[in-house]
């Protein structure tokens, strides 16, 4: 049996990694011990996922945007828990109606490493861009911006209307459960529309990329008191999941998955320099430079950009 077994606050070790993992300090028959606790990975059998929806004994509507819901939840059999007090163990998204393209983010697929070119993102990428943002798929994004959605979850946003071209506002990701600090996730969403990706920064864009930054730290760190500015890491998306541009603000002890990667994530201080240093006027910018990012298999950008590229022999793939 293990005694005395004592919370985070009481001790010294950093034993609570993003909600995923704890470790407790005890002891047994008096002699010290470290428990250490991590959730098991989800079983993929048929029977196991038909019962799940029917083992959840509580949910939690967190809020909803277009065709995006999201949810905290807590598994178990209901008959089991008594009275004892219900831990949401869950987060849970739900897109309905779904897209194909939902679907095919969403599945298993091999992954590809591609150099998109200037010449590349001029003449095919921009293009899939255009339609992709013709498609109606920003309608959840433009909802923030004007006030249709989501307003109770806006922590920080500069005056409405007043300076589109600077204005932003700082909300939480839909990923986040809105309660363990390291795994905070917000997200920066500029008002402007003519700045899709990091393609679209330019030098004159330096000032207030800073100022920006400046706003994001205060602003978290002013809500969020436990934390501190250092706490933060800030980046963006290339190629991002929806052409609006956004940065994503993380706790530094958020673990690094897929979306942080080398080949996806680029930190925002970095672009900021890269601006800053590179040679040209104040209308030089990233959409002349050459990038490097991985592509899933399934991904329209795959499919009808790099594949054909790649078959004709024309396209910049890095071995």
């Amino acid at each position: 049996e293990i005694e005395a077994v004592t919370g985070v606050q009481t001790c010294a070790l950093p034993i609570y990694q993003a909600g995923r993992r704890i470790v407790l300090l005890g002891a047994i028959s008096t002699t010290p011990a470290l428990l250490l606790l991590e959730r098991a990975p989800f079983s993929a059998s048929a029977e196991h996922l038909a019962e799940l929806p029917r083992a959840l004994r509580s949910c939690r509507n967190l809020g909803a945007n277009d065709v995006y819901f999201w949810f905290m939840a807590c598994s178990g059999d209901a008959a089991d828990g008594g009275a004892a007090e219900i831990h949401d163990d869950l987060k849970i998204n739900l897109i309905y109606p779904c897209t194909d393209k939902h679907i095919k983010k969403y599945s298993r697929q091999g992954t590809r490493i591609v150099t998109e070119t200037a010449e590349t993102y001029k003449n095919s990428v921009r293009p899939y861009m255009q339609r992709q943002r013709d498609g109606g798929r920003l309608t959840w994004v433009y909802n923030i911006i004007e006030g249709k959605t989501e307003v109770e979850d806006v922590i920080f946003r500069t005056v409405r209307g007043v300076d589109t071209e600077r204005g932003f506002l700082l909300l939480p990701d839909l990923n986040w459960d809105r309660k363990t600090m390291e795994s905070l996730h917000l997200l920066a969403l500029v008002e402007r529309r003519d700045i899709w990706s990091l393609r679209d920064l330019r030098k004159k864009h330096v000032l207030w990329l800073k100022e920006m930054r400046r706003k994001i730290l205060a602003a978290t760190v002013g809500t969020y008191t436990k934390l501190d500015e250092d706490q933060l890491k800030l980046y963006v998306h290339y190629q991002p999941t929806y052409y609006h541009f956004h940065i994503h603000v993380v706790h530094v002890a958020l673990e690094a998955g897929a979306t942080q990667s080398v080949g996806k994530a680029i930190g925002f201080e970095s672009l900021i320099s890269q601006l800053e240093t590179m040679p040209g006027g104040e209308e030089a910018g990233l959409d002349s430079v050459s990038l490097t990012y991985g592509l899933g298999e399934s991904s329209e950008l795959w499919i009808d950009v790099f594949e054909p590229l790649k078959n004709r022999g024309t396209a910049s793939l890095s071995q």
